[in-house]
């Protein structure tokens, strides 16, 4: 297929879709991407707030909720 065609319309691209792989593969711009790999499971490290957080969180949810003169 013709590359100007391709660039111009990329709905030709789902025509061939082995020479967008063969493109993806030999590219130097994508292989100079830096690569990270990401599992679905990692959790992030997110440091400990402290007692003083702890404790304000345990008063806001043991609170009762407050109606607002907006929400009635």
């Amino acid at each position: 297929m013709d590359k100007p065609l391709l660039v111009s319309n990329p709905f030709a691209l789902m025509m061939n879709p082995e020479d967008v792989l063969h493109a993806m593969h030999h590219s130097e711009r994508l292989s100079r991407l830096s690569r990270r790999i990401c599992k679905p499971l990692d959790k992030p490290l997110l440091p400990k707030a402290g007692p003083e957080v702890d404790a304000f969180d345990h008063e806001v949810d043991d609170s009762e909720e407050v109606s607002t003169p907006d929400e009635d």
